[in-house]
């Protein structure tokens, strides 16, 4: 008989990663600086929100951006040798190559501590990814995820390879996809206007 591989969970090796260094075009003010919360930004509400989770937690920003940040908000400036999202993940990834990393974009306002517990509970260490996906798009979502060290090894070199998409890297390897109770977990908040529905929303629970 065939010895089943036991799944091995070290919170000890994970660190968390607020993606909060794009330059929020569309939303035409920094995102991070949004407040869903009464009188605490979505920068610092995610932050403290992963720093329960994880062994250690930084916010991944520009080098303009960090004097903005919260007294005590640990944070990794974008070294900007990369475009995109994996940017800010490959620069966290370079500080501490032997880490995974939780990854979470800042412009996700319907994330609870139920939504970050479930990707740790759901989390496969024989996996390179463990990410969210929406029951609509059936794609993963890799700014909400578990990066083990070395999907992010090959991350890198997929980059370098001349492609950018972080979400066609992950649908091209061998994660776990999970799901969320409600798509509306994973709502990206894009545009001024997505923001004031989601705060409406938030307001109304």
């Amino acid at each position: 008989m065939q010895k089943k591989e036991v799944k091995v969970i070290l919170k000890d090796d994970l660190y968390g990663l607020i993606l909060a260094g794009g330059k929020s075009s569309r939303m035409q003010t920094d995102k991070g600086e949004l407040q869903y919360h009464e009188a605490t930004s979505q920068r610092t509400f995610l932050y403290k929100m992963l720093d329960k989770f994880c062994a250690k937690t930084f916010i991944s920003c520009r080098k303009d951006q960090a004097g903005n940040l919260q007294s005590g908000e640990e944070y990794i400036v974008d070294e900007n040798i990369y475009e995109g999202p994996l940017n800010g993940i490959l620069s966290a990834h370079h500080r501490f190559p032997e880490r995974a990393w939780l990854v979470l974009a800042v412009d996700l306002p319907h994330i609870t501590d139920k939504t970050i517990q479930a990707l740790l509970d759901e989390r496969d260490t024989l996996k390179i990814a463990t990410a969210y996906t929406t029951q609509t798009s059936q794609m993963p979502e890799p700014l909400l995820a578990i990066w083990e060290p070395a999907s992010l090894i090959e991350a890198e070199k997929y980059i370098q390879a001349g492609n950018h998409c972080p979400r066609k890297f992950l649908k091209a390897q061998d994660i776990k996809m999970i799901f969320p109770e409600n798509d509306l977990e994973l709502f990206n908040a894009n545009f001024y206007t997505d923001y004031l529905q989601a705060k409406n929303r938030l307001a109304a629970t």
